[in-house]
């Protein structure tokens, strides 16, 4: 997360998208020039090279949010930001984030990371669950392990047999 000019309150938040992976540089560049920027960040696992290692990502990649002035600021010159593709707009208008979008993420934010709830903070092995929605609606699981995806390995009985399938946690609820 990066801020800048905490005490400016007025004016709007507003998305523009950034060039791939340049979304720290747009943010720098557009602190440079005075405006007040957030690109909420979470904690990531990457793997390279055999070896796991935790990295911060942007919560949306490609984009940052901007607070605008309409009535003091022109928005031409964020187009010509290093970084910055584009602004998201809806023909010559610039799209509006909801009033409280940044405030809401920001409130939830634990040491300036966004914390992303996990399919193995809710879910341990051997715990029952009921499938919700789709074709398995209705039939209960057992939890056999979840992953950094929030996706469960669940053991079914279809057929009278025992099926492993990976599925979504929202696709489940607890017994």
């Amino acid at each position: 997360m990066t801020e800048h000019r905490e005490d400016l309150q007025s004016g709007v938040w507003i998305a523009a998208t950034t060039h791939h992976f340049k979304e720290m540089l747009a943010v720098e560049n557009l602190c440079a020039q005075g405006f007040q920027t957030y690109c909420p960040m979470i904690r990531k696992n990457v793997r390279h090279a055999r070896r796991l290692r935790e990295v911060l990502r942007p919560l949306f990649p490609g984009y940052v949010f901007i607070r605008f002035d309409p009535l003091t600021t022109q928005w031409r010159p964020i187009l010509s930001t290093i970084g910055v593709r584009t602004l998201i707009r809806f023909g010559d208008r610039i799209g509006v984030l909801p009033k409280n979008f940044v405030e809401d993420l920001r409130i939830r934010e634990e040491e300036g990371v966004i914390p992303l709830p996990r399919a193995r903070d809710h879910y341990a092995a051997g715990e029952r669950v009921r499938m919700r929605e789709g074709p398995f609606d209705g039939v209960i699981a057992t939890v056999l392990a979840a992953d950094d995806k929030d996706r469960l390995l669940v053991l079914m009985d279809l057929l009278k047999r025992g099926v492993r399938v990976k599925v979504s946690i929202d696709d489940v609820v607890p017994v």
